[in-house]
């Protein structure tokens, strides 16, 4: 099993290789990846150290799946080149996610649509992911009609630089600006490029990507996503509003017994979701479950998630061990 890992030295390519072992995924050989600066630099996966290549290199070497998480532009290139040498891809940018003719795949809501012919797979946004997998078990028994959700987004998820500034913040150093604004002690309403419609690109993700995941497009969901000064894991306020009248009791039970989910919500103990408890871990967690008392059929939740992991790494993952138990290479 030869897998590559474009964008190897990246803040997602980094977790990918921790995760690829923690799994023990069956890799017989890997295959670095990188931009022309970081050729030739040495990465570190189960005690062995591998020469990270290029892109052209890597096709060459015919890998089994290439994983990817190396930015928009360059899958768009260089993922049809690895698919025509029969390489099966998992690309974590948005290049490919809203392509008709490429799957969005979360494995415990839809990789069973997967088949042999899928050689460009696309993996969803960090924060669609999380709120996904908390609605679907939900929409199976009640029925979304509208969904309203506010993110609280860390700031690995723009990347290395982004951390840095915070970090610099924090010391109170002068450094590099990832955002317009300072992030320590503030809240940015700005997660991607703004939209002509006004919204930001992060924001019309998560509003057309849960539809085609959960292969629906009956229900609607409206998002703004906000930036706060946290290193690692994403927070979302979700409002759900069902066709169907639900027990919020019954709604407990319901994601406790969903594969991926974890519901920590017991307001006694002061118990719910928070980033620092999500750091380093695969499941999404979900708490303060309690109806919404202006409207009918209502549901507020708390969802909570690494946003590096789940919301990238991991899932990406799962993809490519749902193929290779499946035999779909």
């Amino acid at each position: 099993m030869k897998i590559a890992v474009v964008g190897a030295t990246g803040m997602v390519g980094e977790v990918m290789l921790k995760v690829l072992a923690e799994r023990n995924f069956p890799v017989t050989e890997l295959i670095p990846v990188a931009s022309e600066r970081s050729i030739g630099k040495t990465i570190t996966y189960k005690g062995i150290n591998y020469k990270v290549v290029g892109l052209e290199t890597a096709v060459s070497m015919r890998p089994d799946i290439a994983l990817f998480s190396a930015g928009g532009s360059t899958s768009l290139e260089w993922a049809p080149k690895f698919a025509e040498v029969g390489t099966t891809v998992v690309d974590n940018s948005s290049a490919w996610r809203m392509d008709p003719t490429k799957k969005l795949v979360v494995p415990e809501i839809n990789a069973s649509e997967l088949t042999k012919n899928d050689k460009i797979i696309a993996n969803p946004n960090c924060s669609t992911i999380q709120l996904v997998m908390a609605l679907n078990p939900l929409h199976k028994k009640y029925k979304i009609k509208r969904v309203v959700v506010s993110t609280y987004q860390s700031v690995s998820g723009t990347g290395v630089k982004a951390v840095k500034q915070l970090e610099n913040e924090i010391a109170g150093l002068q450094g590099e600006m990832a955002y317009p604004y300072p992030i320590g002690r503030n809240a940015l309403p700005h997660c991607d490029v703004f939209e002509e419609n006004g919204y930001t690109k992060e924001e019309m993700k998560l509003a057309r990507e849960p539809q085609k995941i959960m292969n629906d497009r009956s229900f609607s969901v409206s998002a703004t996503a906000v930036r706060i000064p946290t290193s690692g894991g994403h927070s979302e306020s979700v409002n759900v509003e069902f066709e169907n009248d639900f027990n919020v009791a019954d709604i407990r039970t319901l994601l406790s017994q969903t594969s991926g989910v974890v519901v920590q919500d017991n307001t006694d103990t002061n118990t719910y979701p928070m980033p620092i408890y999500a750091h380093d871990k695969d499941e999404v967690f979900v708490g303060r479950i309690r109806r919404d008392e202006t409207q009918p059929n209502t549901l507020n939740m708390w969802i909570v998630a690494d946003n590096l992991r789940k919301g990238a790494a991991t899932n990406t993952i799962q993809i490519a061990e749902y193929l290779v138990e499946n035999q779909l290479l």
